[in-house]
């Protein structure tokens, strides 16, 4: 099997391999593969952000959100896809972890067409985002191509589906008790 190949433009703020978003600067590595239009991702980041944002915020953990399209057949217009696209330019303008909450606060249902492109820059401008900046970014398809590549880094690295987490590469169950436990244990094995 070849190595997917990494797409030329990828957001501000990606891991050397290209395939995820970096928040923080923490010893532990936490790898959070999501798909905004999974309704389980979905409880996830409304139910852990507090824990996620601490760890972070304490140096604890450095967070790798890795924004998939798997659901984009649960959809009739690639919502996963143009969404993931979207976190890129968020990620572009400083705001990614904003964007990615509040994309799971006003997740559409699966089957739809998911949020317009005028929906998602509202969520956008919710999120703290220049309106003109963030629609630039995305009008020109910037990092259409993204998700492809995290989703097949994904299947390469054999993520079953999302939400999947990953505390130093061991899966956890995915809510903050179980992370913010194995990220403790991790950094007290260093």
């Amino acid at each position: 099997m070849s190595e997917p190949k990494k797409p030329d433009q990828v957001p501000a703020g990606a891991t050397s391999e290209g395939d995820g978003i970096a928040v923080g600067d923490g010893p532990v590595r936490v790898d959070m593969y999501i798909d905004f239009l999974c309704p389980f991702c979905q409880r996830f980041e409304l139910n852990a952000a507090g824990a996620l944002a601490a760890l972070a915020g304490n140096h604890q953990a450095t967070l790798v959100y890795h924004p998939m399209n798997f659901l984009d057949e649960a959809s009739t217009t690639r919502y996963s896809t143009r969404a993931s696209a979207a976190a890129g330019c968020a990620s572009d303008l400083g705001r990614f972890v904003e964007f990615t909450h509040q994309m799971f606060v006003q997740q559409p249902e699966e089957g739809g067409p998911g949020l317009s492109d005028a929906e998602i820059a509202r969520v956008a401008q919710a999120a703290g985002l220049d309106p003109s900046a963030f629609t630039a970014c995305t009008g020109q398809g910037r990092y259409l191509d993204w998700p492809d590549f995290v989703t097949a880094r994904a299947v390469d690295a054999s993520v079953p589906g999302t939400p999947t987490v990953r505390v130093n590469g061991t899966e956890v169950d995915p809510d903050g008790d179980s992370i913010t436990a194995a990220v403790q244990e991790a950094a007290s094995a260093r």
